[in-house]
């Protein structure tokens, strides 16, 4: 069980019927069996029994009280006794030796008792004779149901049956369950929207907030709560400050840049040959740097007003033909192609520029790390087998690939490595930023891998066109 709601809940509900069953074991195994004892009205019903008894034996003698006790048992169910002080049946039928012996005892000391005989309850009370002696009236009344046949008593709703028993053992048990249920919702339910948040977080959403959702709760795991906007707060604070810096240095660095390409132009009509190599040096240098200037202004853009762009339907297949295209002029400079090798139509929502941007970085990338004079190989698939939904690109060249522990980190602004894909290669450390925030803001992946025998592939999937969504 994977479920912390669920195992709270059944180790609550166990343990509960673990108690009540060890109380009743316990109760058991020390004897002490459940007591009965008549409300008040019916003891008084019982009394009223016994004085019309002894009315009925001292006016009419045995066989009056014979009929007297025929009428009670038809009547209620109550087989009836009035016995003397020497606990002989005074209506001639014979009682048993368990009734004779209590009647004896009632009659001499005038206490009733009460007491199970044998599935029955058995109420013997003591009335008053005539002669200042005393009778014992002796009543075993019928437990759990009135008796086949005859009229339904009111003495049968407060017996002690075992079916009676189990109704009120189930009853415990499912009121036991029900207050597990909801002290179990009431620890997790905090658990719960905490994960939910973070997952917001995960995906991106910084104000993200817990504390709202916990209400006015103030134990242990609402400070965890709280703990954790304190965090989250934290981490966009952060943020906010690194893409607002990345920002003001990108506009400050375009100044000096512009200068710098006025002064580099005022230096080749001043020179002489001898320099023209040295100032080729500077002006490559500065249009790499005027490119990572332009690829920090695109990421700081779309992690501060990326949600807000607008969006529509766009041809994917096109795009992806059309970024072929550019990209293939650009490769036969390295004596490199690059080629469409499936390209399934299909149509996305976003916004073109954003798409063709991400793309594009991907497939630059690939040229640039591809073995001189292999092509790299695009390809689009809609809809198919797994991918039900979605538009999948992939784009695999005939590089060297990447460790496979640095497959995640690539697509962190400014990621560079030491190995084949290395600062010499001219790559800024941001096209796969920029394609990762890209797909995200169009509810899509990236993703990329090292193919078996050589090569390295990137798989961006993207969810096909649905009506009704207007903005990424």
């Amino acid at each position: 069980m994977r479920s912390l709601f669920l195992k709270v809940f059944l180790w609550f509900w166990l343990s509960t019927v673990l108690v009540i069953g060890a109380l009743l074991i316990t109760s058991h195994l020390t004897g002490n069996e459940p007591t009965f004892r008549p409300p008040q009205f019916i003891e008084a019903v019982l009394s009223g029994y016994g004085r019309n008894a002894a009315a009925a034996y001292e006016h009419g003698g045995a066989s009056a009280l014979k009929d007297y006790l025929l009428t009670i048992d038809h009547e209620t169910g109550i087989h009836a006794h009035l016995c003397d002080a020497r606990g002989m049946d005074l209506s001639g039928a014979e009682a048993s030796a368990q009734q004779s012996k209590v009647a004896q005892q009632v009659a001499q000391t005038g206490q009733p008792i009460f007491r199970d005989a044998g599935g029955r309850m058995l109420e013997v009370r003591p009335v008053p004779a005539r002669d200042g002696r005393s009778y014992a009236f002796v009543a075993e009344m019928p437990v759990g149901h009135p008796p086949p046949g005859g009229p339904h008593g009111p003495f049968w709703l407060f017996s002690e049956s075992g079916s009676v028993l189990l109704i009120r053992l189930l009853v415990v048990i499912l009121t036991a369950g029900a207050l597990c249920y909801l002290l179990a919702r009431y620890i997790v339910t905090p658990v719960v929207k905490l994960r939910e948040v973070t997952r917001q977080v995960t995906r991106g959403d910084l104000s993200a907030r817990v504390g709202p959702r916990l209400g006015k709760r103030r134990d242990e795991l609402a400070a965890m709560g709280h703990d954790f906007d304190a965090m989250a707060t934290r981490v966009e604070t952060l943020l906010s400050a690194q893409t607002r810096l990345l920002r003001d240095i990108s506009h400050e660095l375009r100044s000096p840049l512009a200068r710098l390409s006025v002064a580099l132009d005022l230096a080749r009509k001043r020179a002489g040959v001898a320099a023209t190599a040295d100032l080729d040096r500077i002006e490559r240098e500065a249009k790499r740097l005027n490119e990572m200037i332009g690829q920090l202004l695109t990421l700081s853009r779309r992690e501060s007003d990326g949600n807000g762009v607008r969006t529509g339907p766009v041809r994917l297949d096109a795009l992806l033909r059309e970024v072929a295209s550019d990209a293939d002029f650009e490769a036969q400079g390295r004596n490199c192609s690059v080629v469409v090798t499936e390209c399934d139509e299909c149509e996305v929502t976003g916004t073109a520029p954003l798409l063709r941007s991400a793309i594009e970085n991907v497939v630059r990338n690939a040229v640039r790390y591809t073995e001189e004079g292999t092509t790299v190989k695009l390809s689009l698939r809609c809809g198919r087998g797994d991918d039900a939904g979605h538009a999948v690109i992939c784009v695999r060249d005939e590089g060297a690939g990447v460790p496979e522990e640095t497959l995640a980190d690539i697509f962190r602004p400014f990621y560079r490595m030491d190995d084949s894909r290395a600062r010499e290669t001219g790559g800024t450390g941001l096209g796969l930023a920029i394609t990762e925030r890209a797909m995200q803001l169009h509810g899509g992946t990236v993703k990329a891998s090292n193919v078996l025998g050589g090569g390295f592939v990137v798989e961006l999937r993207l969810p096909l066109h649905s009506t009704g969504r207007d903005s990424v």
